[in-house]
């Protein structure tokens, strides 16, 4: 295996910063352990969601990284990061933070005012934050795993906007496939808002003008990942025999009570070791 090979993981729910656990969280807590107790060099992002306590995760600012300003649909939002460490494992998490997006309700459930109506917004602007973020931080990822709907248009950024961009041309991009637990419909203007320099009309051809359910968005995760990861198995059918039918490496993490070899084996599959 090469030396020290590197996965990045943009994560939508991390145990213990939520206080929901269950195996979705736990997995994302576990996998960056197992990695980097195995050789890996490991960076975990994910939201800092409402619910976090800062205090007690003893969360801080990371000056030197915040401060962009991430333009979605002609607006203006402030990137603020954060960090914490999860002592017994000695991984730092990375926290990707925003008033407007992320302080005025939670990771999923609801809004202030009923259901969360800027979900497509708030995941764009995570995923190009963790993006940016690895690039100031000038560390290149070997594998890109993006656990969680809200991590779904990673794949698309980096094999399009982000594809000539050297920290993530050569990166291999796995999507974790999960249920769909509180996500919200994109409205009909996502195939508008999620374009970024470097990225068609074409490129998003099937979920322009009309609004984006689950199975549209994941399959749309789907088309730019190099490799896809079952981790349920209640994934929606479409879904399932989309990523079946792409020909892309499958792990299916439900066949194994070995997690950690399941996964790590699959890791370095993946890399040609």
């Amino acid at each position: 295996m090469r030396k020290n090979p590197k996965i990045l993981f943009i994560s939508q729910e991390i145990y213990p910063y939520l206080t929901e656990s269950n195996s979705r969280t736990k997995l994302s807590r576990m996998l960056p352990q197992y990695a980097q107790a195995s050789g890996f060099e490991t960076r975990t992002f994910m939201p800092k969601f409402s619910e976090i306590n800062e205090r007690r995760n003893q969360l801080h600012e990371v000056i030197r990284l915040s401060g962009m300003n991430i333009i979605i649909d002609d607006t203006d939002h402030q990137l603020i990061i954060k960090v914490a460490s999860i002592p017994e494992a000695r991984i730092q998490v990375y926290f990707i933070d925003n008033e407007e997006f992320f302080h005025r309700h939670s990771s999923g459930k609801n809004d202030n005012d009923g259901k969360l109506k800027d979900n497509a917004e708030r995941s764009i602007f995570y995923v190009r934050g963790s993006l940016e973020t690895i690039e100031k931080l000038r560390w290149t990822p070997d594998i890109i795993v993006c656990q969680g709907w809200l991590a779904s248009v990673a794949p698309l950024y980096i094999k399009t906007a982000y594809h000539d961009n050297p920290f993530f041309r050569d990166a291999v991009v796995i999507t974790r496939l999960d249920d769909n637990i509180h996500f919200e419909p994109y409205a009909d203007n996502f195939g508008d808002i999620v374009l970024l320099d470097g990225i068609t009309r074409e490129d998003v051809k099937q979920v322009a003008g009309k609004k984006v359910d689950y199975a549209s968005l994941t399959k749309l995760a789907l088309q730019y990942s190099d490799a896809v990861i079952f981790d349920t198995p209640f994934i929606e059918q479409e879904v399932k025999d989309y990523a079946l039918a792409s020909g892309k490496p499958i792990l299916d993490g439900t066949a194994s009570e070995d997690v950690k070899t399941h996964y790590l084996d699959f890791f370095r599959s993946l890399l040609g070791d």
